[in-house]
């Protein structure tokens, strides 16, 4: 076999094999022989149909199977000859079978880039930390209980924090816009849930009055057909409700699971679970900043066909998220894969890094850190046991945890060798700004 291999860009080869004639034409020669044992024939007992008969009827077929098949495993050998690293699927060209010539073509390929890591000591990572305060509980709780609040009616004029029950309508020019028009629609004074003066203009209105506001959309406004334009708002107060807030009491508690009715046990229990996500926060915005820091300071060539392979995924998952959630997947799925090129060319580059660090500093997934991963998954089974067992019997599952340990595990690594800086949080920064507003 005789292979060459040109370099047609930094990435891509072209691979051309030349095969002797004889190595076709005898492997055609001995499965022909030994069809002439197996094939039925009418006319000729079995294992005596001539060979010449059996060339004449599936020669052609024959020599088809055995060319694809040499093709397949000759450049499987010339990839393994040259130390090549295909990126994706070969392309064959100039494939010539001719009967009684060589058998020649030509493969092309990308190759996975060389992968050269920036020192570990430059690369830079803000690590997040937080301390859940008192105040942060005390807000919490004040969540809690407004999440609970029931409206009660009142006869007085509307102020800031009360909910009003109205009927509205908006013009522009005279004309009534899309989306501009509601009946007993509930709005919590102060919550900037419309445009600024609109719930302004509410404030001292009782119910039974008749409101007409004359505003202008901002600038910046998401619907462009609306964005910086007057407009006057009709708006009718059915009802001015005031937020009536549940007592910390007994009934409140057992509703977090607190039987003793002690505060301070439900203000333990309320830490408790905020620590916890606030934890499972940070790390998730943690791994987010090590695999942006190492991105960055990262520059790797992209092979073209892996871009297009995580293009056609990160489609796939995205509809698939959205079918879970009892969504329409088709825009997604009619949507052009370039939308998508941005987002792949992100975890390709960050596939081949970490790839290169695990190889270099040989990490493997810990055995101890993958049977935690496994325990935690199965707590909240009625078998726990039997969900571990099932893990551990299956190569597939316990390679899936495997590689999420090992994701874990390069983290880790990272944050051992790399210049960190902590960046203090507090728990509204972390856990979505406003969560926790009183």
């Amino acid at each position: 076999m005789q292979v060459s291999v040109e370099s047609t860009s930094s990435l891509e080869r072209k691979v051309r094999v030349e095969l002797p004639e004889d190595r076709i034409s005898s492997e055609v020669s001995n499965r022909l022989q030994n069809m002439t044992k197996t094939t039925k024939i009418q006319g000729f007992r079995p294992g005596k149909v001539p060979l010449k008969i059996i060339q004449g009827r599936y020669g052609d077929q024959v020599r088809k199977e055995v060319v694809g098949e040499l093709v397949q495993s000759s450049l499987y050998e010339a990839i393994s000859q040259e130390s090549l690293k295909p990126a994706g699927q070969p392309r064959i060209d100039e494939l010539n079978d001719e009967v009684g010539k060589d058998l020649a073509y030509t493969a092309v390929f990308e190759i996975y880039p060389e992968v050269k890591l920036k020192p570990m000591s430059k690369i830079k990572v803000e690590k997040p930390v937080c301390e859940v305060t008192k105040n942060d509980v005390d807000g919490m709780i004040e969540m809690l209980r407004k999440q609970r609040r029931e409206l009660k009616p009142v006869e007085r004029a509307a102020k800031d924090g009360d909910i009003v029950n109205i009927n509205f309508e908006g013009f522009i020019d005279g004309k009534v816009f899309d989306g501009g028009k509601a009946e007993n629609h509930d709005l919590e004074l102060g919550s900037k849930g419309f445009i600024e003066g609109f719930e302004e203009g509410l404030i001292g209105k009782s119910a039974g009055d008749d409101v007409t506001l004359d505003l202008k959309f901002p600038d910046e406004y998401g619907n462009e057909e609306l964005k910086g334009k007057q407009t006057e708002f009709k708006v009718k107060v059915n009802l001015v409700n005031e937020t009536v807030l549940p007592e910390v009491d007994e009934a409140f508690m057992e509703q977090f699971g607190v039987k003793d009715g002690k505060e301070e046990t439900l203000l333990t229990e309320i830490k408790r679970n905020m620590d916890r996500e606030v934890e499972l926060t940070l790390r998730r915005q943690l791994k987010d900043g090590v695999f942006e820091s190492l991105r960055e300071a990262n520059e790797v060539e992209l092979p073209h066909a892996l871009v297009h392979n995580e293009q056609h995924r990160v489609k796939h998952e995205l509809e698939n998220n959205l079918k879970q959630q009892g969504l329409d997947g088709g825009a997604i799925a009619g949507a052009d894969d370039s939308v998508f090129k941005e987002q792949a060319e992100k975890r390709v580059s960050l596939q081949l890094i970490v790839g290169e660090i695990i190889k270099e500093n040989e990490l493997k997934a810990d055995p101890a850190k993958v049977r935690e991963m496994i325990e935690q998954a199965a707590s909240g089974y009625e078998d726990p046991n039997s969900v571990v067992n099932w893990y551990y019997s299956d190569q597939k599952n316990l390679a899936e945890v495997e590689a999420l340990a090992l994701e874990d595990g390069v983290i880790d690594w990272i944050l051992e060798h790399a210049d960190v800086t902590d960046k203090a949080c507090t728990f509204d920064e972390v856990m979505n700004k406003g969560q926790t507003a009183v």
